[in-house]
Formats: structure tokens, C-alpha cells, sequence
């Protein structure tokens, strides 16, 4: 059974940074891409990054790109997103979710088995 925890969400002033860590409870998280996407109120959730099962390719929105950086650590079974430069738009809850496969891609049906989220607001 695969468990998902977001962490280090907040408030933040437009600018700021925020790194947010997903911790994955999979036995072969190595073997699969994940991803990042967020949802805010009254809106669908949408893809934001994801990271193949290396690290070794990653993709963006790209009203991110420039800004946001995904990254792993396989050997500690973690998610990254670095966001800088937030800006009030970028507030939403952000979600991590395990790839179907090692590849890395931007459909939301490409990925499952979603954590609870960590709340992103960014104020101007």
C-alpha cells in the first residue's frame, strides 16, 4: 500500500520560497516518476512538475518554469519542489502523486495514489 505525506506548506509573501518535501512509503519508489500538481478552490487540479524515476528528466507548467524546481532522493524515498519567487496565483493545495510507470509526463491520469496535500498561500 503506498502512503503519501506533503509537507512545508505555508504563508508566504509574493517573492518568498517555499520547499515542499513529499515522503513516499513505497517499496520501489526508484522505479517510478512522480509528480506535483495543485488545486485551488473552485478549480479542477492541475499538473504542475513531474521528475522521471532518475531525476534525469523533469517537466514543468509553464507558468512554473524558471521557477519551481522538482527533485528526488531516492535513497530516502522523497519528493521535492522548490517554488521561488511565489506569486499569489501559485496558491492552491499542492498534492504529490506516484507515476504509472518510471517515465515522467504531464497527464494528471498518469499518476495516483495522491497524499492529503499542504495548504500554498501566497499573499501580495
Amino acid at each position: 500500500q503506498v502512503q503519501l505525506t506533503e509537507s512545508g506548506g505555508g504563508l508566504v509573501q509574493a517573492g518568498g520560497s517555499l520547499r515542499l518535501s513529499c515522503a513516499a512509503s513505497i517499496r520501489t519508489f526508484s522505479g517510478y516518476a512522480m509528480g506535483w500538481f495543485r488545486q485551488a478552490p473552485g478549480k479542477e487540479r492541475e499538473f504542475v512538475a513531474a521528475i522521471s524515476f532518475s531525476g534525469g528528466t523533469t517537466y514543468y507548467r509553464d507558468d512554473v518554469k524558471g521557477r519551481f524546481t522538482a527533485s528526488r532522493d531516492n535513497d530516502n524515498n522523497t519528493l521535492y519542489l522548490q517554488m521561488n519567487r511565489l506569486k499569489p496565483e501559485d496558491t492552491a493545495v499542492y498534492y504529490c502523486g506516484v507515476g504509472r510507470t518510471g517515465f515522467a509526463t504531464t497527464s494528471i491520469s498518469d499518476f495516483g495514489s495522491w497524499g492529503q496535500g499542504t495548504q500554498v498561500t501566497v499573499s501580495s
